[in-house]
């Protein structure tokens, strides 16, 4: 019972969604998973966020935290080249809703995924349902 909701666990923070999460919580995920990427100190008026980057510098991960430090909402950004993988990526860990849109159920909450297609880069967002 507990190795299910371990996998369970796992399986989700490996989609990256930690929208809720607060952002201390978010820097030790990041850590501990996702080492390959890394924490950009940013100092911005404006947006309160965590800014992650590969070494590479072709992704980059911003999550967008409240005043609370809570996350509200995630973008993600990859070079063009990327775009097949995270779109293979994408409609293996959720539910197609549109054209490069997803949905993503859990806790009885619903997140929209949506990826843009721009010149040099391509966007993936993610942000709880309205």
């Amino acid at each position: 019972m507990l190795s299910s909701a371990l996998i369970l666990i796992c399986s989700y923070l490996q989609s990256q969604n930690l929208i809720g999460y607060k952002g201390k919580e978010i820097l030790k995920y990041m850590k501990m998973n996702r080492s390959e990427m890394n924490y950009n100190s940013v100092v911005n008026s404006k947006f309160h966020y965590l800014k992650y980057s590969d070494s590479s510098e072709t992704q980059t991960i911003l999550f967008f935290l409240n005043a609370d430090s809570v996350c509200k909402s995630i973008r993600i950004v990859c070079d063009k080249n990327m775009m097949p993988s995270k779109l293979n990526e994408l409609n293996s860990q959720y539910a197609k809703n549109g054209e490069n849109k997803w949905i993503d159920k859990h806790g009885g909450k619903s997140y929209i995924i949506e990826m843009m297609d721009g010149n040099w880069s391509c966007v993936i967002s993610i942000e709880s349902e309205k």
